[in-house]
């Protein structure tokens, strides 16, 4: 890439993590100031953007995300969360396929992270899944840069990463990838959790249809599935497109 289409390149980063953030407080998962989501930035792999600690989602923009070095030792001194720069520096740094990562605290995510069995193929919403979710035992805040090690093997090469008793991390190469893992694994927890609060026998979709499934969503989610992206940003902009600026 020449200077020019660096710079552009960082600029729509900055335009889609900020999109991130107001996705995110749309769906309500927006904790206030906390949790994250993280953008690698395109002209410089070893830094990535996110948000400035005491912003709430809906503050977010373009502009006023942070831009850190994943190999720093960072806290909210330096305008990050020290958790959310921990964690999110340890997945961009083991993980250099994955242009953005997503944390966040939702009570469906939650509430199956505690379930000894995870999340389990009952759903066509569960199947972008299947043998693609790892688990990482809790260890308190993610405070300690250590941790990131485990973080990272817990999640190897899968698309989202189940922090018992915490929250949900996903992954992707895009911001739409990303974001859009996350709206279907919390659908898929809440399905599961409404499932099994009916106390039913249920079915789950065979090993080999699942694995038939997931192969597929990983080829759509690649090919025409990101036509979703530019339907996410006009819905924003017409709510509020300052998230742009």
């Amino acid at each position: 890439m020449d200077a020019m289409t660096d710079t552009n390149a960082d600029i729509q980063a900055r335009i889609d993590l900020a999109a991130v953030y107001r996705l995110l407080a749309l769906h309500g998962w927006g904790d206030v100031i906390f949790n994250h989501a993280a953008m690698r930035l395109p002209s410089n792999p070893r830094r990535f953007l996110i948000k400035r600690h005491e912003l709430l989602y809906t503050e977010v923009t373009a502009s006023n995300l942070v831009e850190v070095g994943m190999d720093d030792d960072l806290d909210e001194r330096a305008g990050v969360n020290r958790p959310g720069f921990t964690l999110h520096s340890g997945v961009l740094r083991g993980r250099p396929d994955v242009a953005c990562s997503v944390h966040v605290h939702p009570e469906e995510g939650i509430a199956l992270s505690g379930l000894k069995h995870g999340l389990r193929p009952l759903s066509q919403n569960a199947m972008r899944f299947y043998n693609r979710v790892g688990y990482h035992d809790y260890e308190g805040l993610t405070d300690s840069f250590d941790e990131r090690e485990r973080i990272v093997a817990a999640l190897g090469k899968n698309r989202a990463l189940v922090m018992r008793h915490h929250g949900i991390t996903t992954v992707g190469e895009t911001a739409r990838e990303a974001f859009s893992l996350m709206k279907e694994f919390v659908r898929a927890a809440r399905i599961q959790l409404q499932m099994e609060a009916t106390g039913a026998e249920l079915l789950e979709i065979p090993p080999h249809v699942c694995e038939h499934v997931a192969a597929q969503y990983e080829k759509h989610d690649k090919g025409r599935a990101s036509a979703e992206w530019p339907a996410y940003l006009r819905q924003l902009d017409g709510i509020d497109p300052g998230y742009r600026d």
